[in-house]
């Protein structure tokens, strides 16, 4: 019952749109380090290098643009207090991250780096009470006719839904954690969310894995990719059970 319950709330997709997600290894913000900050181009840059997927962030500017940050304050990452929603793409692009010379960069940034070299998954920050809607915007028009493999991805099922109605071409993906830091622990509300987002991928909590549900999803043709990897012992898992991992750290190889 389960099974069947889980494919009608979220139909495989056309394989042929999917196939790739499962063929890449995802560095997650990048290939970052010491001295190489996460979501930097930096990072990217060492992630195309090694021949690696890339997973970002997307945060939106005070004149919403797409940005590549992950927090919704930029003190962690910059040292500069403030929200990242309180600056101007040109005023971000000037702010540098924290101990090092790279700065702050667009979406388009990214776009114009990777050139189709390697694919790149698009995580949608989003939370209770905000536009998002207004950010799947500024990420659809930054991709425009870019032309290399992409997908967008959020907790937030509205942002698969978003691409759903607005995008229809754009390869969409669910992200999901089961612990007490996600929106989905209870089984009705992994039930809803997939019901909301209709996506073509799943990106699950590799703490959450192995799971009934993901099992179903997977042998119905729904690809599944998995973060963070961040050890040898998590990508053996993560390679058992989803089929591409996103990883960092000694979990990248």
């Amino acid at each position: 019952m389960l099974s069947r319950l889980d494919r009608h709330l979220a139909p495989p997709p056309d394989p042929a749109r999917v196939r790739w997600l499962g063929e890449w290894t995802y560095a997650h913000r990048g290939l970052h380090s010491d001295g190489v900050p996460e979501n930097s181009l930096a990072a990217f840059a060492g992630a195309i290098e090694r021949g690696f997927g890339i997973e970002c962030d997307i945060q939106r500017s005070r004149d919403d643009a797409a940005m590549l940050v992950h927090d919704w304050e930029l003190d962690r990452l910059t040292g500069v207090r403030g929200p990242t929603s309180g600056y101007s793409a040109e005023e971000l692009a000037q702010i540098a991250f924290l101990d090092s010379e790279h700065k702050l960069a667009r979406l388009d940034d990214l776009l114009a780096l990777v050139e189709g070299k390697v694919p790149i998954l698009i995580e949608i920050k989003s939370r209770r009470g905000y536009d998002v809607a207004q950010s799947c915007r500024a990420v659809r028009d930054s991709l425009g006719s870019y032309a290399g493999l992409h997908a967008v991805m959020s907790f937030d099922p509205r942002v698969s839904a978003w691409f759903r109605r607005n995008s229809p071409e754009t390869v969409r993906g669910l992200v999901m954690r089961e612990d007490e830091h996600g929106y989905t622990q209870k089984p009705w509300q992994r039930h809803a969310a997939l019901w909301a987002a209709r996506p073509d991928f799943l990106a699950y909590h590799i703490a959450a894995l192995p799971n009934a549900m993901v099992a179903s999803l997977r042998q119905a043709g729904m690809p599944v990719t998995s973060w963070t990897v961040n050890s040898p012992e998590l990508l053996e898992r993560a390679r058992q059970y989803a089929d591409a991992p996103i990883a960092e750290g000694a979990g990248i190889v």
